[in-house]
């Protein structure tokens, strides 16, 4: 009970159908209760007028009733139906019992009307009529025959009631529902939408009471959409800015290679250029992560996955052959994905990089694409350590690096191909290359093939 209560005080649409429900139950048991009380005493007041009419035929007719005997009563007769039609105060004559068919041992000194009496054990309604001829008849009919007519006549009534509530309950709970199902829409429209995805809700085809609730939540939308184009342009600005003094850096660095110093200098001049280097790569791959955030256009044409292979490879096949590492395309097969080029070279080239700097030296990276389906599979593998399937989904974070690496780098590859493949909805699995030796990373990203 306590649970039932916690639901309803948390759930309008729950109060909603128990309030008319209870509503509806109430009105239909005192409607019912009327109906059958009014319908029971009407066919009272029938059956009354069936004794009236009685009396009345009797009277215009001039009939006569006569005492019963046993001989006159038929076999087939319904004692708790019949009508029975006697002189007053001849019930004593009779020489027939009451259940047989006898009259009724009535008192000669009723009054004309309408009586219900109890006449040997069982009650009776009772007519006593003065004819035009000054005889006094009695109409009587057993009260249990008239209750239970009257009851069934009653129920029939009440029929009706009991059929349809239950009905009238399972529309208004389907009504209430429906009435309440924009608002499910629009809470599954929001929770299903991705992180980047902050365009406003189409309020128009909501209920007036609903509309202001969706306007505010496009506020809500504008706002943060405003909030996180500020940090996406501050970060884009900042990492444009301070490219410049990096690389005034960076140069005056490089003369200084020339210059006669001590060893001990030297080695100091080495690590202050590895420092820059990785200063340049971090605000290079800053600003690659802020325009794959806030890139909005669509892809004009497809492109082909061969072509993006050959011209990562050819930016990166120095950093291999200073590894030593075997890199190339497996195979021939071509797929055409709809995407941007300046976002497939940037996805691919992120997995072939991350994947050159934790290979070994000496070790082998492979590019291939496959058609299944509908599918295009583009897979990048490489004989390193692998991912641990506890950080396959950390990884993916700005900033994190899998623990125990040696390798530099920023952090910020496997998130801008992240952003990437979220935006033009394709998708990314990790795997390891040697499942049986749990070595090596298998990168497949799927992308549905352009019509």
């Amino acid at each position: 009970m306590d649970g039932f209560k916690r639901r309803l005080n948390e759930s309008v649409q729950l109060q909603l159908s128990f309030t008319l429900s209870l509503a509806i139950v109430v009105v239909a048991i005192v409607a019912g209760v009327f109906s059958f009380l009014s319908a029971f005493d009407e066919a009272h007041e029938l059956q009354d007028d069936v004794l009236r009419q009685v009396a009345q035929l009797m009277d215009r007719q001039s009939l006569s009733p006569t005492a019963p005997t046993h001989e006159s009563r038929l076999k087939d007769a319904d004692e708790e139906s019949r009508v029975i039609v006697q002189r007053l105060g001849e019930g004593s004559l009779s020489e027939a019992e009451l259940d047989a068919g006898g009259t009724l041992p009535l008192p000669t000194t009723l009054s004309d009307g309408l009586y219900t009496l109890n006449v040997g054990g069982e009650k009776f309604r009772v007519l006593v009529k003065t004819t035009a001829v000054g005889e006094r008849i009695a109409v009587a009919q057993e009260s249990s025959f008239r209750n239970e007519i009257a009851r069934d006549g009653a129920l029939r009534t009440v029929m009706p009631f009991l059929i349809l509530v239950p009905v009238l309950l399972l529309i208004v709970a389907d009504l209430v529902r429906k009435m309440f199902r924009p608002i499910a829409a629009l809470s599954k429209e929001i929770d299903m939408r991705a992180e980047e995805a902050l365009h406003p809700v189409d309020a128009s085809h909501f209920p007036a009471e609903v509309r202001p609730f969706a306007v505010a939540i496009n506020r809500l939308l504008a706002r943060v959409g405003q909030s996180m184009a500020s940090q996406r342009r501050f970060v884009a600005d900042a990492a444009h800015e301070l490219r410049s003094p990096l690389t005034a850096l960076s140069l005056q660095a490089e003369r200084l290679v020339d210059a006669e110093m001590s060893d001990h200098a030297r080695e100091r001049l080495t690590v202050l250029r590895q420092g820059i280097e990785r200063g340049r790569s971090l605000l290079d791959q800053l600003l690659t992560l802020a325009k794959a955030q806030s890139a909005t256009d669509l892809p004009q044409s497809p492109v082909s996955v061969q072509s993006v292979y050959r011209r990562v490879l050819e930016d990166l096949i120095p950093l291999a052959e200073a590894k030593q590492i075997d890199i190339g395309v497996e195979g021939t097969q071509d797929a055409e994905v709809w995407a941007s080029e300046l976002d497939m070279i940037a996805l691919v080239k992120n997995l072939v990089d991350n994947a050159i700097r934790y290979t070994p030296n000496g070790g082998r990276v492979d590019l291939s694409v496959e058609i299944s389906g509908a599918a295009a599979l583009l897979r990048i593998q490489d004989s390193g350590p692998g991912i641990s399937p506890d950080e396959r989904d950390r990884v993916f974070d700005p900033f994190y690096r899998t623990l125990g690496s040696e390798q530099s780098g920023s952090g910020l590859g496997l998130a801008i191909v992240r952003t990437i493949v979220d935006r033009i909805g394709a998708e990314i699995r990790l795997d390891f290359a040697d499942i049986d030796k749990q070595t090596g990373l298998c990168v497949t990203c799927l992308f549905k093939l352009s019509s």
